[in-house]
């Protein structure tokens, strides 16, 4: 328990107040409206974000993550819970607590499975692409606010088509109020880092509102706000009994889209300040905050990538800051709901674009598509810059098709295009330099180094499995075809691992260069690979200390039985084969 707490250190309590503090001022007014997008009151999201950050900071292992009502989950809320209440108010209600409930069940028990290892299949490039397509995605949603327009339908193009669109009708004091707010908050981050702008807008965003009465001349604010605590308990009218079974495949979805946003962001604060977030530990920690949002009567939650930006930017050492703003949270709702009544949408929209301006990192791209060389190119064709064209599809499937789509089709893209280099092994020749005879290079890499004149030394650079054990035997017939030689030797150092179907493949390339003429051999220890290869028994294949001994040992006189594993068997002298 308090992982997140780890190595805390008392000089880091005024930099987490001070970030609670503008978390808070941030939280509050983003939490009403993404009630909103869940299709419930708006003081739900204040329901959800007190036991989400109070359990968060229990379980879940970063020192950074701000978990609570987030605009994709919301999102998603909305269109699982609608399509089950069929217009019943009270039903519906119940259904987005059930569905908190049902998200954080399979939240825990994912985590106590340790299926956190999920997240490995989620590669750093994805994860980026997704980041940066999630938070377009967010600044697109925060346009219609800014500019006081209305808000359009579809996917991230056509939002932002709406918008551009509609600039003709944008209110002018909302226009003010929303770039000024954001002006403001570029350049106190960009020249006074250490001032909370964000909690600087509010307020001043709150005070010209209620000394103006920007209401009256077209500006958009808040609103009335509810006070008083939630009832707590399991949600009551719920439509059906069999309601918790049939959020049950729904909420599965729901969960991996907030568990892949809050690590994503998790794990870029985690990078920043040098310390490691664990995969088991953030489902239970976002599992157990969205039960406690389902039982307080809350909505579905996760950690949100915009409110830690601003709690990383604010200067947060640990998540004394989440506790901060769940207890500033939780005064709120009892005494201070009316401070935000006045508060400009459009100052919560330019808070909220700011905080994750920063995260639209087209550089990081750049650099991943630099990530290719000539060498590359030549092995594995289009697919030399695998990383970068699974990042630009997780970004544009966010985009274009919505988050959890988006996700699937980055990891998706990021797993055939592993397959696919997979499957297409590099077969370096290898050669010598005249003033390095104890080197062996692949003479591509260097024009200087010349193979033997009558053998083909060969390394083959991956684990040989079903999928790519026929490109390499081909791959092999060919470059012995090329010229007269009477062995192949087969420099086997980089191969750590081989599957049934690559040692039967060895036993065909065997039998096949026999024909011709040459025989196979193999330098060095084989690892792994040795066992394998002897309990197929297919064929004696000879395996040598190196490769000047495979060069230089004479051609087997006889053919042999496979071997039985000896362990106390001793290294057998140079020129001589040892069995595999």
């Amino acid at each position: 328990m308090f992982p997140s707490f780890a190595g805390y250190r008392p000089a880091w309590l005024r930099a987490d107040l001070i970030a609670g503090v503008t978390v808070w001022a941030v939280l509050v007014p983003e939490s009403l409206a993404y009630a909103g997008i869940a299709g419930v009151s708006p003081v739900v999201g204040l329901y959800a974000a007190v036991p989400a950050l109070v359990l968060y900071l229990l379980f879940g292992s970063s020192r950074h993550l701000i978990v609570g009502p987030m605009s994709a989950t919301a999102a998603l809320s909305a269109g699982i819970v609608g399509g089950m209440a069929k217009g019943a108010t009270a039903g519906y209600v119940a259904l987005t607590a059930a569905l908190a409930l049902m998200v954080g069940v399979v939240g825990v028990v994912a985590g106590l499975l340790r299926f956190g290892f999920v997240a490995s299949f989620i590669s750093a490039p994805v994860l980026k692409g997704f980041i940066i397509g999630l938070a377009l995605t967010i600044i697109v949603g925060q346009l219609p606010a800014l500019f006081g327009v209305s808000k359009g339908e579809g996917d991230f193009f056509r939002k932002l088509g709406h918008v551009v669109g509609q600039l003709g009708h944008a209110q002018p004091a909302t226009v003010a109020i929303g770039l000024g707010s954001l002006a403001v908050l570029l350049v106190l981050k960009r020249w006074l880092p250490l001032v909370p702008g964000a909690l600087v807008v509010v307020v001043a965003g709150i005070l010209l509102a209620t000394t103006l009465r920007l209401d009256q001349h077209g500006v958009d604010i808040v609103g009335k706000v509810d006070s008083g605590l939630p009832h707590l308990g399991v949600p009551q009218h719920l439509p059906g009994p069999h309601s918790y079974v049939q959020l049950a495949g729904p909420a599965i979805g729901v969960l991996l889209v907030g568990f892949v946003e809050g690590l994503g962001a998790a794990k870029t604060y985690a990078a920043q300040h040098g310390y490691e977030v664990d995969p088991n530990a953030e489902l239970i920690g976002i599992g157990a905050a969205n039960l406690g949002s389902g039982l307080a009567s809350g909505m579905v939650v996760n950690g949100s990538l915009s409110k830690t930006a601003v709690n990383g930017g604010a200067g947060a050492r640990s998540q004394l800051s989440g506790a901060t703003v769940a207890g500033l949270t939780l005064l709120t709702l009892l005494f201070l709901t009316g401070l935000f009544e006045n508060l400009p949408e459009a100052t919560l929209a330019a808070v909220v674009i700011a905080a994750v301006v920063e995260l639209v990192d087209f550089g990081s791209l750049r650099e991943l598509w630099r990530v290719s060389t000539r060498g590359l190119g030549r092995v594995y064709g289009k697919a030399a810059r695998a990383d970068f064209v699974a990042a630009l599809a997780a970004l544009a499937g966010v985009v274009v098709f919505d988050t959890l789509p988006g996700l699937f089709i980055g990891i998706s893209v990021a797993l055939l295009l592993l397959l696919y280099r997979s499957s297409r092994p590099n077969v370096a020749v290898l050669g010598r330099r005249p003033d390095r005879l104890d080197a062996w290079i692949d003479v591509e890499r260097d024009p200087h180094a010349v193979p033997p004149d009558d053998a083909l030394v060969c390394r083959i650079e991956s684990g040989l499995f079903f999928a790519n054990a026929d490109f390499v035997r081909t791959r092999i017939r060919a470059l012995a075809a090329q010229r007269p030689v009477r062995m192949v030797v087969v420099d086997a150092e980089t191969v750590p691992f081989v599957d049934v179907t690559a040692a039967q493949m060895f036993g065909q390339l065997h039998a096949e260069l026999a024909r011709s003429g040459a025989d196979l051999r193999f330098a060095r220890n084989v690892g792994q690979a040795r066992d394998v290869l002897r309990r197929t028994r297919t064929v004696e294949l000879h395996v040598y200390r190196d490769i000047p001994t495979a060069l230089a040992a004479p051609p087997p006189d006889r053919p042999t039985e496979p071997d039985r594993p000896r362990p106390d068997r001793p290294e057998p002298p140079p020129g001589r084969p040892a069995r595999p």
